[in-house]
């Protein structure tokens, strides 16, 4: 079945549009990659996103209007991907959308929300769309999240000692062989509020990451303000546990800033470097909690060549870390490429959770479906299909 994976991140600032055909033999689910395509949003769009979301406050009309612009840009990202890297064949689409709020009190997930309405994507695509995906697993008692650590176990099953799958997405999550995991904390979410708010480059060019670790190179890290920044309760909270921008977002950073006492403001480069080097302490701290002999890594955090040195750096040369294209998946697309195997577990009602993962008390089929134009048929759905315990890669 070919399968159209759209997914946008913590960082909200592109869709990536990965698809894959996947075949089901027996216990293995092989899955050969057909490409990714990654469309930015347009500024007005991601500018009105970033105002919406959590500290700031919004309005009905406001989700509304972005649930429809949303809607429509992935639905753009799915028709080119079709088109692009299908050759019009897709079958299905599987959607993610976009995470605006994940309600958590006292350690338990209680709602989550992400918009970008599938209805657009099926009206323009005319294929079947499963999305909703992380709502089923939270009314189940589950955290809803990471999703992903159900086709990362899958994945990486059979490798020698304990390898650990790592995304350094907004938020950054591990996965490992037992099947913990959970959100570590920031990744890209707090150096990214730091570039755009604290640096010239930000303030005045519009740079809303810091490109190639350059910032954070040229910085020294402030060990009093890195200490404060790890006192941060939720690193100390068990696991399953997640996070997300309505805990680590830019006024988060100004608070701690304004606590730090120091004698002198502390420079942009240096507050950079500092949150490049917590991304790395916290990251580290959770890989050794649970036994990591090996690191996977994806997301866009792994473009950044100083946070990667840090990590290395806090491990050490016995725990290698290497990008997830080195086992056949491509960084920049291992999220969305993921969420179509789910989308595709959806499709032929298999379960696509892990409890163990996420704290659920049961493993669910994931999703809403939304028709396309041939009606409520699923392309993949039959009797007495077995769940994978496996996935392949092709050529790898």
């Amino acid at each position: 079945m070919r399968v159209i994976g759209l997914m946008s991140g913590t960082s909200h600032d592109a869709i990536d549009a990965g698809a894959v055909d996947l075949t089901l033999e027996d216990d293995c689910l092989r899955l050969t990659p057909l490409g990714v395509i990654s469309r930015a949003y347009d500024e007005g769009l991601r500018a009105a996103l970033t105002a919406a979301l959590p500290p700031a406050s919004t309005t009905l009309a406001d989700v509304c209007v972005l649930d429809t612009r949303i809607g429509r840009a992935f639905a753009e990202a799915a028709t080119e991907a079709d088109r692009e890297l299908c050759d019009g064949r897709a079958e299905l689409i599987a959607s993610h959308g976009q995470t605006v709020y994940h309600w958590v009190a006292d350690g338990q997930v209680h709602g989550t929300l992400q918009i970008g309405q599938p209805a657009w994507i099926a009206e323009a695509t005319g294929l079947p769309v499963v999305a909703d995906f992380r709502p089923r697993d939270v009314a189940a008692g589950g955290q809803g999240a990471p999703l992903v650590s159900l086709v990362d176990q899958l994945w990486l099953r059979g490798r020698p000692g304990t390898p650990v799958a790592l995304n350094l997405g907004g938020i950054a999550n591990i996965t490992a062989p037992d099947g913990t995991a959970f959100d570590t904390g920031p990744a890209n979410a707090l150096i990214d509020a730091a570039v755009r708010e604290l640096t010239p480059q930000g303030r005045t060019q519009g740079l809303a990451y810091d490109r190639d670790g350059a910032i954070a190179a040229r910085g020294t890290v402030d060990g009093d303000l890195l200490a404060r920044l790890l006192a941060e309760p939720y690193y100390a909270l068990p696991a399953p546990k997640t996070t997300g921008k309505e805990l680590f977002h830019a006024a988060y950073l100004r608070a701690a800033l304004a606590q730090h006492r120091s004698s002198a403001p502390v420079a942009p480069e240096d507050v950079v470097a500092t949150l490049t080097r917590l991304t790395a302490v916290t990251v580290a701290d959770a890989l050794r909690s649970v036994g990591a002999t090996e690191v996977v890594a994806s997301g866009g955090g792994i473009r950044n060549p100083t946070l990667l040195a840090m990590l290395r750096a806090e491990l050490g040369a016995g725990v290698p870390v290497r990008g997830s294209d080195a086992l056949g998946l491509a960084p920049a697309a291992k999220e969305a490429y993921a969420f179509a195997v789910l989308g595709f577990l959806t499709a032929h009602g298999l379960p696509g959770t892990a409890p163990a993962s996420t704290g659920a008390r049961h493993a669910s089929v994931l999703g809403s479906l939304t028709p396309g134009r041939a009606g409520l048929r699923l392309p993949g759905a039959a009797d007495g299909v077995r769940a994978p315990t496996r996935l392949v890669v092709d050529g790898h």
